[in-house]
């Protein structure tokens, strides 16, 4: 490894670094919450139906791409409630994979058992060449400083719909066995959700609203979230590096919670450290580290727009290393 990492050194240690009593209190803080996913998976529709229903009553165009965006942060809160079941940290027991499928699953496209076979062997083979998410964002796309002529290629891809297929196909995973889920949900779920889907909208002949207020969003403007998503979770095209090398501390101001929620996903390496920490108990870890002195609050970033700014104006010391070949 290089001595001089991608990213400046925010965490101070991992789990390793930590007290007794600092790793009994975080142990408590462990477990599946699925009050916090309930409310969180009831308020993100709540907000979708009336963004919606709002811009159909001010029928102007101008509300309609209003909607259209809030709907996307929504998906995306969706999208991570996914990546919190596959922790078991929703609903646990029998029917926790068929109630995150439906609610929020199965209308992104994907699936939790699909999902899981991704994010757990990032997770256990975590920046290797057995690391999925680690092998499909290595290379130009994700590599930064970014000219800006490629970054503006890539959103417009996002925007105009090119890159929804692909990122489909990267939350999911089928032909494995490696993490069967304790309960497998049955096969023809999915195809009967869909098919009661498709029913209710022909009867109720809202295809057209459908189209435009969850399609539309769906392929346009959630692709750029989750582009923005898994920038600020890892730097990639780093081979083998430690989640402190790779995972920036981003500390969000209040209004870009309130805009761009994400479940406290840019505290994302004390996700890796505790991945049996609910999304609304990483907080509470991070004032652990705190408290044990493990974070240098110099190096962290407060915000989007403070880490985006460090990537680009960044030496990319990645092309100086050893790269390993990861095909």
């Amino acid at each position: 490894m290089n001595n001089l990492p991608y990213l400046p050194p925010a965490l101070l240690g991992d789990k390793s670094s930590l007290s007794d009593q600092a790793r009994r209190e975080i142990q408590n803080l462990s477990g599946a919450q699925p009050q916090a996913f309930l409310m969180q998976a009831i308020f993100a529709w709540g907000v979708v139906f009336a963004a919606m229903g709002l811009a159909i009553y001010v029928d102007a165009f101008w509300m309609t791409f209003l909607a259209i965006v809030i709907i996307a942060t929504r998906q995306n809160i969706l999208g991570l409630l996914v990546h919190e079941q596959v922790h078991s940290l929703g609903f646990r027991g029998r029917w926790g994979d068929i109630i995150c499928n439906l609610l929020a699953a199965y209308p992104l496209g994907i699936t939790v058992q699909g999902y899981a076979n991704v994010h757990l062997s990032h997770h256990k083979h975590y920046f290797t060449d057995r690391d999925p998410d680690f092998l499909r964002k290595s290379g130009i796309d994700w590599a930064f400083p970014m000219a800006p002529r490629h970054l503006a290629k890539l959103l417009a891809s996002d925007l105009l719909g090119l890159s929804f297929i692909k990122i489909l196909k990267g939350k999911q995973l089928e032909k494995t066995d490696a993490f069967k889920r304790p309960y497998p949900v049955p096969q023809w779920v999915r195809p009967v959700f869909y098919a009661i889907l498709a029913t209710g909208l022909i009867y109720t002949q809202t295809w057209d609203i459908f189209l435009i207020y969850w399609i539309i969003p769906l392929i346009t403007i959630l692709p750029v979230i989750v582009r923005l998503g898994a920038v600020t979770e890892h730097v990639y095209n780093l081979p083998r590096a430690s989640v402190n090398e790779s995972s920036p501390l981003i500390i969000l101001r209040w209004w870009e919670k309130l805009l761009l929620p994400n479940l406290n996903f840019t505290l994302h390496a004390y996700h890796h450290f505790f991945p049996g920490v609910a999304f609304c108990n990483l907080p509470k870890v991070h004032l652990v580290f705190l408290r044990e002195g493990l974070v240098n609050e110099k190096n962290s970033f407060q915000g989007y727009w403070d880490y985006l700014g460090y990537l680009q104006a960044a030496t990319d010391i990645s092309a100086t290393r050893k790269q390993p070949d990861i095909r």
